[in-house]
């Protein structure tokens, strides 16, 4: 059975795994990314290679989640979300070159997706997506059995969504800024009248989990806003289901809620005026967490390479 090396790039940790073809992680560990306000490139490779130079040996390829527009046919990354100096590199061939094997790149959400698809909650689904609530919101989306790009590579890049149209020139009017882990903060501390920086979402539940009447109204004000991109997702695409994943989605106190702001919805929908039926989406849980994108960057490498 062939092992591979696997990279999940982000902005603050590189988290890497050997992984059998099975996705059996054999060994995992992370460190440090180079912070963008003060090294290089060459810092980010030197870090790899501190990673690579110990498995080299024993893998047959290397695997590499990260964010950005990514042309995941060429490793290409027009931009790479907190890793700007990687935008224009062609990170796939360059790391090929260096380790001498065969490497894929993927982007982050996108790899998500797979991995739901290749053996999570979007198993055997022909059209479904997945939602990252992070520090942004990322996912990918499954149509027809295949997973869509788009384009430009783009599909699936929520948090470039405008959500409020009188102020398209504030960051608070785009999902990523409001729907993620800090639009929970926000949301939470507009009712606890606390500094929304002081929050995390172990500290927001640990409060709503212990009946915090404040705290659960910001956050069934947050999963309101949620309920309705993803009424929306589900309306442009007719999904069989959507799973939530980030690091707030492991509180099951979040899918009771969004459940209840989907239902909420629903019946409050003028529209049932008109037609009696309203399509509803679909919600789970993602079935893998902080291994997801080592997970689905492994099913790209091995149905991208030969």
């Amino acid at each position: 059975m062939k092992n591979y090396l696997v990279f999940d790039v982000g902005g603050t940790f590189t988290k890497y795994a050997l992984m059998d073809e099975n996705a059996a992680i054999l060994e995992k560990g992370k460190v440090p990314t180079p912070d963008y306000r003060t090294h290089t490139k060459r810092d980010f490779y030197e870090i790899l290679d501190s990673v690579a130079g110990k498995y080299q040996p024993q893998v047959s390829g290397i695997a590499v989640s990260m964010p950005g527009m990514l042309d995941n046919r060429t490793g290409y990354c027009v931009t790479a979300g907190l890793l700007p100096y990687l935008c224009g590199s062609s990170v796939a061939d360059e790391l090929s070159g260096r380790y001498h094997l065969p490497v894929s790149v993927e982007n982050d959400g996108k790899c998500a997706a797979l991995a739901e698809y290749w053996k999570g909650s979007l198993k055997d689904c022909l059209n479904g997506a997945v939602v990252v609530l992070g520090s942004g919101v990322a996912g990918g989306i499954i149509l027809n059995g295949q997973l869509y790009r788009g384009n430009h590579f783009t599909a699936g890049e929520y948090s470039f969504i405008c959500t409020k149209d009188d102020s398209p020139r504030e960051t608070d009017s785009y999902w990523g800024m409001s729907g993620g882990a800090q639009g929970l903060a926000r949301a939470v501390a507009k009712y606890t009248g606390e500094d929304w920086e002081r929050y995390d979402g172990i500290s927001i539940f640990a409060k709503a989990n212990a009946g915090d009447e404040e705290v659960l109204k910001g956050l069934k004000e947050f999963t309101d806003f949620l309920a309705v991109q993803i009424y929306n997702l589900n309306i442009f695409l007719d999904l069989d289901i959507i799973a939530i994943g980030g690091g707030i989605s492991q509180q099951p106190l979040l899918l009771e809620y969004l459940n209840q702001s989907i239902e909420d919805l629903a019946a409050n929908n003028p529209l049932q005026d008109i037609s009696p039926y309203i399509p509803k989406p679909k919600i789970t849980n993602c079935r893998f967490y902080n291994d997801a994108n080592l997970i689905g960057a492994l099913y790209h490498y091995i149905n991208s390479k030969p």
